[in-house]
């Protein structure tokens, strides 16, 4: 088992600067139902962690490793993806048009995720950290923000622009404003994506960034 807390991000997050909004059960832990659909164990070859996971919940979204499931829980969707982390030579900047996004925007904010998908958000997921946005008009046409935060890192994620608004570089601005929230925190940034999605990995190597690992995204629950 590796020691680095990006190899096991969620439960590194959990057990540490989101610990209070975690829920558990011996040997596992996940996010609040109404903050994030995701959790995990310490160690996936412990006997006792899928026995824990049944005590906790009977779904649950992951990131890592590929798992083999116990007779008992199926696999509800997986896919592959890339673990990206920042490089030294990355140097991120604030944009001073973006603006910050609060409680009162969750509803835009679940709006935008519906219509362009960046991937799992649920109506309290704002509370893992900062989130940014632009608007246009007033309304809403973009945001990024921050999820998981295992020790030392602080992921960027739910990346994502009203379909009318792409092609003006409103995913680089707010990509680079909210690591450089990060950096100002302390913390080195990192993300995680669909390894089909080349455009955005591109984008996230021309800022900075480079590919640490593969990685499996699935959603798991228990049999039926």
């Amino acid at each position: 088992m590796s020691n680095h807390v990006l190899d096991n991000p969620t439960w590194h997050s959990l057990i540490g600067k989101h610990r209070h909004l975690s829920a558990r059960a011996g040997k596992a832990i996940r996010y609040l139902p109404e903050v994030s659909i995701f959790g995990g164990v310490e160690d996936w070859n412990d006997p006792a962690a899928w026995a824990d996971v049944s005590s906790l919940t009977s779904s649950l979204a992951l990131i890592g490793e590929e798992l083999t499931l116990p007779t008992d829980w199926e696999f509800a969707w997986r896919g592959v993806g890339v673990q990206m982390t920042e490089t030294d030579s990355f140097a991120p900047y604030f944009d001073d048009a973006a603006v910050v996004l609060t409680d009162a925007d969750v509803p835009e904010m679940l709006d935008l995720v519906a219509r362009t998908q960046p991937g799992p958000f649920s109506k309290h997921t704002n509370r893992l950290g900062t989130y940014l946005g632009f608007r246009s008009e007033g309304r809403l046409v973009a945001m990024a923000g921050e999820r998981m935060a295992p020790e030392g890192w602080t992921e960027i994620s739910a990346v994502c622009t009203d379909p009318d608004f792409r092609g003006r570089g409103y995913a680089e601005r707010l990509v680079m404003s909210v690591a450089s929230v990060i950096r100002e925190r302390g913390d080195r940034s990192y993300l995680h994506a669909v390894d089909s999605n080349v455009g955005a990995i591109r984008l996230y190597e021309r800022l900075g960034f480079e590919v640490r690992r593969a990685v499996t995204f699935s959603s798991v629950r228990k049999a039926r």
